[in-house]
């Protein structure tokens, strides 16, 4: 179906991709795996015709079409969600009965976490990650014959990733994507591709096979390379001594003619298979380190969630999941202090938080080094084993010596999450650990958090990494968080059973109804047209009012920062107040950030 053909791509004279040749054939799902940075996005992109190779082709069969998800998208239309995915049925001459496609368009669209509301909602309303999803909706619904996916599960729920792995595995579409996620190219992938060092390595297995048997290529790999760097240090120690004698001198021409002929072995020689990352010891907390009770949150006439109730016992390992938006960082957010709530929610004796978020990056010294951010609070015999840290987290040679305010968003949250592997706590919450790590890391982290002493709540999609580590979940779904006990496929398999039932059930009886004769289904009446209008323009209202608020509380910072400047000013009592200041502002934009969603 299309032919790889001795494809090469250099960027600033760098070498990315050397000489590659591969096919794809038909309803093929290939998963290309490598380190970060290795050129797997580049390769897709060259495939999608974004990207000319350096050198090499693609062929491909004629008529062939291809689906492209960057992890990437410029959005700018004010078309409503069903609108814009009905843009496909009119892109696609060969689609006939559209009440079919309809069907298939809601069950798609649903299947990826939207709900019926939303369909006249216009898109413009939605955040990035959810337009990326519109952006997969309309992809999976044009059925080409390759798809190219880049990390697509970045933006999905547990649900949502499980319904497109079962649309995957039954569409008659070949698939090549890059994804971290495990579980995910696992069960959906029967084949896999490693870039490394610029060339690929192509195997006929699923993942977990794949990497059973490059540790054994690797092995060879180190085994040959090592026998050659031998070789090369005795033939240049044989032309070093025997240079200048002149009966030796044929044979020290021959030898440097050898040299410089012999192709070199190169081998990713970092392995952290062994890297044994351990947490400092646990100080010892009360037996439950949290209590919750009757706990409810509201953003103004909005409910997040209500009458939740629970305690964690010392030494357990949770995990909060469920859709976007319903409720599960900003449950965190009131553990930590963060956002103000109703009810009782009280830490533990003794209890010490290490706290993981997307902001904890902007609380990295920018002036420091990566290795010295790391050096600063590492401790004992840890130290010694900070540079294998950071190449378990691809800050491996040259990178450990970055300064901070250099690193990318994903570098900088990387570099967070080392930090505090290294600092004493007993109580871990850790919100969406995994989203910039590739596997190896996520494999050093799960190690380092199943030998924690402590408690750990994490907030995570990733099957593969909760699989094993928590023996609860808490689901928050609906403005309720349920308990369930036991591992995160335990749920999975109780939530399956019911839910996706439940799913099929509500979908094909709408299907049923939206027929073109009855197009009164697919569209709002007049009376919901002014209704949803009437929201939005209150919505609005509110978003205006809040940025004034928050205008205001960064002057009085501001004027209290200048007050604080100058040292006899520094009272307990100004402190107290700039925190109080800074507190407000962190809520009223948590607040700004849900009214826009």
């Amino acid at each position: 179906m299309l032919t790889i053909d001795h494809i090469s791509m250099e960027f600033s004279s760098r070498p990315v991709l050397d000489d590659i040749s591969f096919l794809i054939n038909r309803k093929e799902r290939i998963a290309l795996v490598g380190k970060n940075g290795a050129g797997k996005t580049t390769l897709l992109r060259i495939i999608a015709g974004e990207y000319q190779p350096t050198a090499g082709r693609i062929a491909r069969e004629t008529d062939m079409t291809i689906g492209y998800l960057p992890q990437v998208m410029l959005f700018q239309d004010d078309r409503t969600l069903r609108e814009e995915v009905m843009r496909v049925y009119q892109e696609m001459p060969e689609a006939q009965d559209e009440a079919r496609f309809i069907a298939e368009m809601d069950r798609t669209i649903i299947g990826l976490g939207f709900e019926r509301r939303d369909f006249e909602r216009p898109c413009s309303e939605f955040s990035g990650g959810w337009r990326m999803r519109i952006e997969l909706a309309k992809i999976l619904l044009r059925r080409p014959d390759l798809l190219l996916l880049d990390e697509p599960t970045n933006h999905l729920d547990i649900e949502s990733i499980q319904w497109l792995e079962d649309f995957l595995k039954t569409s008659p579409s070949a698939v090549l994507m890059v994804s971290h996620d495990r579980a995910f190219i696992d069960n959906v992938c029967n084949r896999t591709i490693e870039i490394t060092l610029g060339r690929i390595y192509d195997y006929n297995v699923n993942y977990s096979r794949f990497v059973e048997l490059r540790k054994e290529r690797h092995e060879q790999q180190v085994r040959a390379y090592q026998n050659q760097q031998k070789m090369i240090a005795d033939t240049e120690d044989f032309i070093e001594r025997f240079r200048y004698k002149a009966t030796k001198a044929v044979q020290v021409q021959s030898r440097i003619k050898q040299l410089e002929k012999l192709e070199r072995l190169e081998v990713d020689l970092e392995d952290t298979s062994r890297l044994n990352l351990r947490f400092p010891p646990a100080p010892r907390s009360g037996d439950f380190p949290l209590i919750v009770e009757d706990l409810r949150k509201d953003f103004g006439s909005h409910n997040v969630f209500h009458d939740v109730t629970f305690s964690i016992r010392r030494g357990e390992k949770v995990a909060f999941v469920g859709k976007n938006g319903e409720g599960k960082s900003t449950l965190v957010k009131c553990i930590m202090g963060q956002l103000d709530y109703l009810g009782s929610l009280k830490i533990g004796h003794n209890v010490k938080i290490g706290y993981f978020a997307q902001n904890q990056a902007a609380l990295l010294n920018e002036n420091l080094t990566v290795f010295e951010t790391i050096d600063y609070v590492a401790v004992g015999d840890i130290r010694t084993k900070i540079r294998d840290i950071l190449g378990a987290f691809m800050f491996g040679g040259e990178a450990s010596d970055k300064k901070v305010k250099v690193l990318s968003g994903g570098e900088r949250s990387r570099l967070a999450m080392i930090r505090l592997l290294l600092e004493p706590c007993n109580l871990l919450i850790l919100d969406e650990p995994t989203n910039h790590l590739d596997m190896q890391s996520k494999d050093v982290l799960k190690a380092a958090l199943k030998d924690f002493d402590g408690t750990l709540i994490c907030v995570s999609h990733d099957r593969d990494f909760l699989d094993g580590l928590v023996s609860k979940v808490y689901e928050f779904g609906g403005g309720r968080v349920r308990e369930h006990l036991g591992g995160i496929y335990d749920f999975l398999r109780e939530k399956r059973l019911s839910d996706l039932k439940e799913l099929n059930r509500s979908t094909d009886g709408q299907s049923q109804r939206e027929t073109p004769d009855e197009p009164s289904t697919a569209k709002l009446d007049y009376a919901a047209q002014k209704a949803a209008a009437a929201e939005k323009r209150k919505k609005e209202k509110q978003i205006a009012q809040t940025e004034e608020e928050i205008a205001a509380l960064e002057a009085q910072q501001a004027e209290i920062e200048q007050q604080l400047a100058i040292p006899e000013n520094q009272t307990p009592d100004l402190f107290q107040r700039y925190e109080s200041v800074k507190h407000q502002i962190e809520q009223k934009m948590y607040e700004w950030e849900l009214l826009n969603e």
